[in-house]
């Protein structure tokens, strides 16, 4: 509020607040990180990279706050999703962004999803909650910390995708699905060219 960003949610449908979730969010601004945080109707820890926790004075808060994901050694990944599952039997939700990065290109709304969430998903049997992160590039462009501009900043829940019956032989479908809601939930909310 102080530098004049409006956080604003969106419901496209019904959240159950008191279930754990596999939150799963498009990903292209620093400005994604702040709303995670405004999302504190439930219990939810994000999975950030082992990286950011080496920056001085945030790295201590960022450790505190994130599952983090060190990708060096196969061990250190079995740890991370050791932690995910860990929070997930506690009935924390956690947030997943599952381009893996940030998708830098004004020509389609998402890069391709990583298995790991939706396998996550299947696996617990955890319902997945897209989100959508409107104004975020906006607000802050991929581009630079200094482009930080006030105005809105849209949150869109979409309708949670529950993974009943789903088996792993169906993560390719479960993950083409969120990815086919979010590609089109983008399109809605902001102006891209024609998808193919």
């Amino acid at each position: 509020m102080l530098i004049g960003i409006r956080h604003i949610e969106i419901f496209e449908d019904k959240h159950d607040f008191k279930k754990p979730h596999i939150f799963v969010a498009n990903h292209n601004s620093y400005m994604d990180i702040p709303p995670i945080v405004q999302l504190k109707h439930q219990p939810i820890k994000p999975l950030g990279k082992f990286e950011s926790s080496k920056i001085p004075i945030f790295g201590w808060i960022y450790r505190a706050a994130v599952i983090m994901v060190d990708r060096s050694s196969p061990d250190k990944r079995a740890k991370s999703l050791r932690n995910l599952k860990a929070a997930l039997y506690k009935k924390t939700s956690i947030f997943i962004f599952p381009e893996g990065t940030f998708s830098m290109t004004e020509e389609k709304p998402l890069k391709n999803f990583y298995n790991g969430a939706f396998k996550l998903a299947i696996e617990m049997q955890i319902p997945i909650q897209p989100i959508l992160m409107v104004d975020a590039v906006d607000r802050m462009h991929y581009s630079s910390l200094f482009t930080l501009t006030p105005g809105k900043n849209r949150i869109v829940y979409l309708s949670t995708v529950k993974v009943d019956g789903y088996t792993m032989d169906d993560i390719d479908i479960l993950k083409d699905k969120v990815y086919q809601m979010m590609d089109e939930g983008m399109r809605r909310y902001r102006t891209y060219p024609l998808s193919n």
